[in-house]
């Protein structure tokens, strides 16, 4: 019981630690296309970058906005198989120090093994992950259950060897993720990227709970100090994003209307500029609610203040053409916009309880 208990506990840290690495990567690989691009001459143009950014925001609200809802229902649920991970703010202190010894050892082990053979291991781990993907459908499905069972031996001596239950969820989900992780092993192609992306990060923000607020503000802030460092303190994040190839990014082509579904010229955003503060906004709905007022006042003020934060990120890497680490503007944005809301309504002490 203890082993089960330290097991769960250390599920959030690993989740969390692994949403910042993306973060942090995404942002300097984007840095690294950008280089790729200039090589090739190619200027977006102002209506192709326009859509290629505005896609990145639409998909970015689309599992903060679903995934902040299905947490509200998630916390209310009694089935273990939907219990969310609840982060501490002991947890939530230790983040940036795990996210970056594993950003360092990934930096080691690209040095040390070959990157091909890497990127073909994390693919077919996140291709693997999306078979969980069973949150995607509503209460209403039918779903039957399914038992595969293997044994040896005689009547007297019976061995079971294999043991699995299984429903109709698994096997759909079974069959959408091998053919979209087909596709993606073998083309490696920026929309199967994006409907893994979208399927993590939605799992992300409805799975992971902030225990407080107090606890978001840690986790978030730390984070902000672990993102800006390493995206400018270092080269470890340039090496390791150049190196690291898995859907762990949402993408979309800037010359799509040049090239159509073969488009090159990538603008993209990491899963952890859209989990991590996601989960924030998530807790705030569900402060929302505790507080039975029939209001989202948190909800939607911390929703608008992402939208402000990742247009500034936007607006800041197209004015200079250098990647920025995003949650340089969204942490403030979305700290900042519920903290004063709380003030003028006078329910400091209540947000933060």
């Amino acid at each position: 019981m203890a082993d089960t208990e330290q097991a769960r506990a250390s599920a959030p840290e690993a989740a969390a630690a692994a949403a910042a690495v993306l973060d942090a990567l995404n942002a300097t690989d984007a840095n690294g296309t950008e280089a790729l691009n200039a090589t090739a001459k190619f200027v977006a143009s102002p209506e192709g970058t326009a859509l290629a950014y505005g896609s990145l925001v639409f998909m970015a609200l689309l599992p903060i906005f679903f995934g902040a809802l299905r947490s509200v229902h998630c916390s209310k649920s009694k089935n273990a198989s939907d219990m969310p991970e609840t982060i501490t703010s002991r947890d939530a202190a230790r983040f940036p120090i795990i996210a970056s010894c594993t950003l360092f050892g990934l930096y080691l082990f690209f040095k040390v093994f070959s990157q091909e053979y890497i990127n073909l291991l994390l693919s077919v781990y996140f291709f693997g992950l999306a078979m969980l993907q069973q949150k995607i459908f509503p209460d209403s499905f039918s779903n039957k259950q399914f038992q595969l069972l293997f044994t040896q031996g005689s009547e007297e001596t019976k061995e079971e060897i294999v043991n699995y239950e299984f429903d109709t969820k698994n096997l759909v989900c079974l069959l959408i993720s091998t053919v979209v992780g087909v596709w993606y092993l073998l083309k490696k192609h920026w929309i199967a990227n994006n409907l893994f992306g979208l399927a993590f990060a939605l799992n992300g923000v409805e799975l992971l709970h902030l225990n407080n607020v107090s606890t978001g503000c840690i986790l978030l802030g730390g984070l902000f100090v672990y993102d800006v460092f390493w995206v400018f303190g270092t080269n470890v994040m340039v090496t390791v994003a150049r190196s690291f190839e898995a859907p762990i990014k949402l993408v979309f082509p800037q010359d799509l209307l040049e090239r159509g579904l073969d488009a090159s010229n990538f603008a993209m955003l990491g899963l952890g500029d859209i989990v991590i503060p996601g989960i924030f906004i998530a807790l705030l709905l569900r402060f929302d609610v505790s507080l039975k007022k029939n209001s989202r006042t948190y909800f939607y003020s911390s929703f608008l203040a992402y939208i402000f934060g990742l247009g500034l990120t936007i607006f800041v890497m197209h004015t200079f053409k250098h990647a920025q680490p995003a949650l340089l503007y969204l942490v403030p944005a979305c700290v900042g916009f519920p903290v004063v809301v709380a003030l003028i309504r006078g329910e400091l002490t209540e947000l933060f309880r």
